[in-house]
């Protein structure tokens, strides 16, 4: 089985950064996929959509997720707080640690690895309207694996 990695090579000349995200040989190549799972996380957030692997946005970014449930992306996905709490600490304790800077996107979508491998050049604009992908979100629409972590270019397919 194949395992996503992260690409970071997405440098600013005079910075070695881009947006936060590192580049640095100690993180090239790490599974997006945690090591460690979480039924609660599985079960509360694969509800609605994928449980995304934690290793996709930094642990300040599944904070602000976390502590803005009542308005998740247009929907009340509030918890109680126990569950809220061991959700918190599953996404925080595995999240990536490509980022340098403080920067805490709230979409995965928002940042540059994604965007460097989704670009127009890359994707298609009429790609995202098609109404078995409907956003950038749906990932399993196109990565058959997704839910397992496994963003392998070479097993994407493309929805007709």
């Amino acid at each position: 089985m194949s395992t996503a990695q992260a690409d970071d090579d997405d440098r600013d000349e005079r910075h070695g950064e881009k947006h936060g995200e590192r580049n640095s040989g100690e993180n090239r190549g790490k599974p997006l996929q945690s090591a460690q799972s979480n039924a609660k996380f599985q079960q509360e957030c694969s509800t609605c959509h994928i449980a995304y692997s934690p290793r996709l946005l930094p642990a300040e970014s599944w904070r602000k997720v976390m502590s803005g449930l009542n308005k998740h992306f247009g929907s009340d996905a509030s918890l109680n707080d126990k569950d809220n709490k061991e959700i918190t600490d599953f996404l925080v304790s595995n999240a990536s640690n490509r980022w340098s800077a403080p920067t805490a996107p709230l979409r995965i979508s928002e940042t540059s690895w994604f965007k460097r491998e989704h670009n127009s050049h890359e994707i298609s604009p009429e790609a995202w309207k098609n109404p078995k992908v409907k956003s950038p979100a749906n990932c399993a629409a196109c990565h058959p694996q997704a839910e397992r972590g496994d963003f392998n270019e070479h097993a994407i397919r493309m929805p007709r």
